[in-house]
């Protein structure tokens, strides 16, 4: 998130960490209650769906500490190692968690392939509906905390982990079917409804692994995001054109890059005063993070042939 954006929250960046910080370890404990349930009662009674179920928030305990160690070096200062800031770490957290519930869907997808072809060796017990029904809640409260957080900070990371919650919550459900399904004689159910839930939890994985490969390459965004950019250029009255603009991804942050075209009979503090004023004004959009702006004269036509001005031009 930019600080931009912090500020238009009504936020500090300390504050924002603190937010940070609070919901990662929020995740952290109440992924680990739910492995210490589940993995009691569902080894007590044999039920393969309920320790696999814990297995799985293994790895989501592993991925919520990867975001509190790692997540939070987002916002640290720039230093000489980092002078751009830590914008990329945030995705390289959640672009982690997207492949671990990746993993996770494709694990599950065996497991109910695997329990079709066995079968169940469940022990039925009114606890594996207990055990089911408060990791249900664990996880909601944990994803709606975690979503109230991440409603003033916007964190990439915080949301996948929101997204893993939900995620958790198909999965117990369709542990929750399965048990019940052994109860009334229908044990094929815990399989079945095993595998539609696993292909939800794979595509969303692979959702926020697109996306957050897109902000660490330094994609460009939408043609929509760079006409906003332009038009914002465009609408100072000394803006007599823009060119040769690029706008790509820095971590979450946009980066901007422009020529723009003003009257060269300008002194250099009228034509200072205009580059502030136009930087200042594009750092004030979402999103938008350092903006390196090159002031030319107008009118003589080194930029004829860019394609910028042309899409630029009111």
């Amino acid at each position: 998130m930019s600080d931009t954006a912090v500020a238009e929250a009504g936020l500090d960046t300390d504050a924002a960490k603190r937010g940070f910080t609070r919901a990662s370890v929020v995740n952290v404990l109440g992924n680990a209650v739910k492995i210490v349930v589940e993995a009691a009662v569902g080894l007590t009674f044999g039920s393969v769906a309920l320790v696999a179920d814990a297995a799985h928030s293994v790895a989501d305990l592993v991925a919520s500490l990867v975001v509190l160690v790692w997540g939070r070096s987002v916002y640290a200062d720039p230093d000489e190692q980092h002078p751009h800031g830590h914008q990329r770490v945030e995705p390289l957290a959640a672009l982690f968690v997207g492949s671990v519930i990746v993993i996770l869907g494709l694990n599950l997808l065996y497991e109910s392939a695997l329990g079709l072809i066995e079968g169940p060796t469940v022990t039925f017990s009114p606890l594996l509906i207990g055990a089911l029904l408060f990791a249900m809640a664990d996880m909601y409260l944990l994803y709606w905390y975690t979503e109230r957080v991440n409603a003033n900070i916007g964190s990439s990371a915080l949301e996948a982990l929101a997204i893993d919650c939900l995620n958790d919550i198909y999965t117990t459900v369709a542990a929750l079917v399965g048990v019940v399904g052994v109860f009334l004689g229908y044990p094929v159910l815990d399989a079945a409804a095993g595998g539609l839930v696993s292909l939800l939890v794979v595509y969303q994985g692979a959702d926020i692994g697109r996306e957050n490969v897109t902000y660490l390459v330094g994609a460009a965004p939408s043609e929509a995001e760079r006409r906003r950019i332009v038009e914002e250029l465009r609408s100072h009255p000394a803006v007599e054109g823009v060119h040769d603009l690029a706008v790509f991804y820095d971590g979450t942050d946009l980066e901007v890059e422009a020529h723009v075209e003003v009257d060269g009979e300008l002194t250099l503090i009228e034509a200072h005063d205009i580059e502030t004023e136009l930087m200042d004004g594009l750092r004030e959009l979402d999103d938008v993070g350092d903006v390196h702006l090159h002031l030319d004269p107008a009118g003589i036509g080194e930029w004829k042939d860019a394609e910028e001005t042309q899409a630029g031009s009111p």
